[in-house]
């Protein structure tokens, strides 16, 4: 297949005529709905026999995600922790131990922490910036080593070639989530990656109406490992929900784009703001790892975090006083969203694991939309002259 740029991929090669419906020419990839497929004789299956197994519209939506992660396989789920899920049960067994970024996303460490440690799997979490301390912290049972680039909420960086490397000297797996910043942006198995994992909650769908996740990967056999936990467990992805993810994905690069535009000036007034202490974002000449996030990917993204100074009650009353913003956990859609890490989205870890990964009270996370910069730029200033 000639070699598309990743604009042209995201609009065309899942809904393309040869990847859609035989008998009705669908420029758009129908739903599926139908639960189980006829077999033509005893021994001669179809391409799909039933839902859990297979789906057209899944598989069509499947097959998009592997083109625009430069993977070979891509599978859909019902959600991201399902797809996490799946990686975890289908790599790892009891007695084994994984080494995790010191800033996981809460859930991601809720579920290591509290279902796979009652299987006797086990985990440190290490601020990974630190090359020696990984490798200092591999163990005769690590098996795995699981990242974010950049880090949810503190927007850190993992030098991705380099872990990698690291990891194949000692035969590890490589985990990236790598949600924040899409395939758009980063493409982590090019850079050494062995397993690519999204929720498609977020960018992928993009209006924040579906639940998703997805796994990438190019190793044949462990895709069918992983596809085995799959079909066993049946975490899949509805055929509307793949629909709806197919149909986000459209519109990936040009949301991006907007998205990131938006997040770069919204950076730059937090920083030069007398009530903030601290802008996290890759994007800023600031960030110490912005040389990184250059090297290893196109672009910066749509996430930023910041310190507000005072502590939860300044915090309160600014997101209080906000109009536009909207208060509520999750990111990626078109519209701007705004929460306090330390009561919704990590609330799940204790206050010790917060002050650990350095998750304050005084922390904010935006999901920088689309709507015009200046309004936005507005509406944090009229709620900052409230504190």
């Amino acid at each position: 297949m000639k070699k598309y740029r990743k604009e042209t991929l995201s609009v065309r090669f899942g809904d393309s005529v040869n990847q859609s419906s035989l008998y009705s020419q669908d420029v758009v990839t129908p739903i599926h709905l139908s639960s189980t497929n006829f077999w033509k004789q005893i021994d001669e299956p179809g391409p799909h026999e039933y839902i859990r197994s297979s789906n057209p519209t899944r598989q069509a939506l499947e097959k998009q995600l592997a083109v625009l992660e430069h993977a070979k396989h891509g599978l859909a789920f019902s959600s991201g922790l399902a797809a996490e899920t799946a990686i975890l049960l289908g790599t790892l067994k009891g007695g084994d131990h994984i080494i995790g970024y010191d800033d996981l996303y809460g859930g991601t460490k809720r579920l290591i922490n509290t279902i796979f440690n009652s299987f006797g799997i086990g985990a440190d979490y290490l601020d990974v910036t630190n090359i020696q301390l990984l490798e200092k912290h591999v163990k005769s049972n690590t098996r795995m080593i699981w990242l974010e680039s950049p880090t949810n909420p503190l927007m850190k960086l993992a030098d991705i070639k380099e872990i990698s490397n690291i990891a194949k000297k000692h035969k590890l797996l490589v985990v990236v989530d790598n949600t924040f910043l899409t395939p758009y942006l980063q493409n982590p198995l090019e850079l050494g990656a062995d397993i690519v994992v999204h929720s498609g909650t977020k960018y992928f769908g993009g209006h924040s109406d579906v639940l998703n996740g997805s796994i990438m990967l190019n190793d044949d056999e462990l895709f069918d490992k992983l596809y085995h936990v799959q079909n066993s467990t049946g975490g899949v992805l509805s055929p509307f929900d793949s629909y709806l993810v197919l149909r986000g994905l459209k519109t990936l690069h040009i949301r991006m784009e907007a998205h990131e535009h938006n997040a770069r000036h919204l950076a730059d007034y937090l920083e030069k703001h007398p009530k903030v202490n601290k802008v996290y974002y890759p994007g800023l000449v600031s960030h110490p790892q912005h040389d990184l996030a250059k090297n290893q990917a196109t672009g910066f993204g749509g996430m930023i975090s910041f310190d507000i100074k005072g502590g939860f009650a300044e915090c309160k009353k600014f997101l209080g006083s906000l109009e536009l913003f909207i208060l509520a956990e999750s990111l990626g859609g078109v519209e701007s969203l705004i929460e306090h890490p330390a009561t919704m989205t990590h609330a799940s870890l204790s206050k010790q694991e917060q002050v650990h990964a350095g998750i304050t009270e005084s922390l904010i996370r935006v999901s920088v939309g689309i709507e015009h910069i200046d309004d936005l730029i507005e509406d944090m200033e009229q709620a900052f002259k409230k504190i």
